[in-house]
């Protein structure tokens, strides 16, 4: 498989993540991708950015070491209403935007049903602001995967089948799994992200490339194995200009 994207990458910024957004966009550039997208943590995640961090993403370039640069976040869930902890001043100047839950995070005094779970994704798909639907496969936080992927396809997000799962989140692997076909059986793409914490892992998938071997998936779903499919989603969805 040809990568040509890794849209889901954390730097400094992170405080938890032990590279600069230039070396991650050098690495970018070494494992011959077209783009990269930074996406450090919304602010309630502890040791998330200042304030201004977000806003002030406009003054990296477009491009830079040769590798088109978005300019992004993961968002964080807070609850199962689907409240993220970006504000829309931030929101408005960033080109790309990660939603993911965090347990530490969610609300600890309620359960999480399917029911709830469900919910809260649907009204993530409702959000025009957000790109990719984060490493959703935690078996806590299970959802309606038939009833919920067919809307994020509709909606254009993008369903993330993410490497560092097998490295930090192993249980979710076959719910992951279980994702991957749902959304090859109704058609709806996918982006496969490392969700970086140090730049040697961008651009590097293999662990979830041969899950998607292993159910067939169509490479035509796979938004970040095309450049064109790739500059489509972004003039589809997204306000980036190439």
């Amino acid at each position: 498989m040809k990568w040509i994207a890794d849209t889901h990458c954390h730097t400094l910024a992170s405080t938890h993540a032990y590279s600069s957004l230039t070396e991650v966009v050098h690495a970018a550039k070494e494992a011959g991708l077209f783009a990269v997208a930074i996406t450090d943590h919304g602010y309630k995640m502890p040791g998330s950015p200042g304030t201004w961090y977000f806003r002030n993403l406009v003054v990296v370039p477009r491009v830079l070491d040769g590798v088109v640069v978005l300019r992004g976040a993961e968002a964080n869930i807070l609850d199962y209403q689907g409240t993220m902890d970006l504000p829309e001043e931030d929101l408005k100047r960033l080109d790309w935007i990660v939603a993911s839950i965090h347990d530490n995070l969610m609300p600890n005094d309620e359960p999480a049903t399917v029911e709830k779970c469900t919910e809260l994704w649907l009204r993530i798909a409702q959000d025009p602001k957000v790109n990719v639907i984060g490493h959703s496969g935690t078996e806590k936080y299970k959802y309606d995967y038939e009833k919920v992927i067919p809307i994020f396809g509709k909606n254009g997000k993008l369903v993330e089948i993410n490497e560092n799962s097998f490295s930090v989140r192993k249980g979710s692997i076959p719910n992951c799994a279980e994702i991957a076909a749902v959304c090859k059986r109704h058609g709806v793409p996918i982006v496969v992200n490392s969700d970086a914490h140090f730049h040697t892992a961008v651009g590097k998938f293999s662990r979830v490339e041969q899950l998607l071997k292993e159910i067939d998936f169509p490479e035509k779903l796979i938004v970040n194995a095309s450049v064109e499919r790739f500059r489509q989603y972004l003039r589809d969805y997204t306000e980036v200009k190439l």
